[in-house]
């Protein structure tokens, strides 16, 4: 409940009646946060950035398909606050002959940011999702879980429902 309340966040308090975002998105950024920046040396920039870059070909895809996309609208700016790998990374397994491709944990990912909206207005973002469980983890690749919470937040972005999730 806490985490329903903490930010109502980008589109859902200036949604129409349908759902639908007021002014369509014509620009999605998306850069990595400073704490996930800082393990950086443990999972590996490359897949940092491969994170990001999915990320923000999720949400804009995701727009694109709903019609939400579209020129003279506002920005998404988003922040990779934090991600975390439901397998080791290849940078980890590199780094220690204790840890196997087979281990499995629980991932999961934040995203942060802000909506600016054409008249300069700005509209706080943020979605997480951590399972609670590891029967919930949904697949069994490095950043699953991470991947699943793009499709999750990219999902709302496009429907206008954009709101703290657990």
């Amino acid at each position: 409940m806490k985490s329903l309340l903490a930010v109502i966040g980008a589109l859902g308090a200036s949604t129409a009646a349908i759902g639908a975002p007021i002014a369509p998105i014509s620009q999605v950024t998306v850069v990595i946060g400073p704490k996930l920046e800082a393990k950086a040396n443990v999972y590996g920039q490359r897949d940092l950035d491969q994170l990001a870059d999915g990320l923000r070909k999720a949400v804009e895809s995701a727009l694109a398909r709903s019609g939400a996309a579209g020129p003279g609208g506002g920005r998404l700016e988003l922040v990779l606050a934090d991600a975390i790998p439901n397998r080791p990374t290849s940078k980890q397994l590199g780094a220690s002959t204790d840890l196997s491709f087979r281990s499995v944990g629980i991932g999961g990912a934040t995203i942060e940011g802000a909506l600016v909206l054409p008249d300069g207005a700005t509209r706080p973002v943020r979605f997480q999702y951590r399972p609670v469980d590891i029967r919930d983890v949904h697949a069994a690749g490095v950043w699953s879980d991470a991947y699943w919470t793009f499709e999750q937040f990219a999902g709302r972005a496009a429907r206008g429902d954009l709101y703290a999730a657990r």
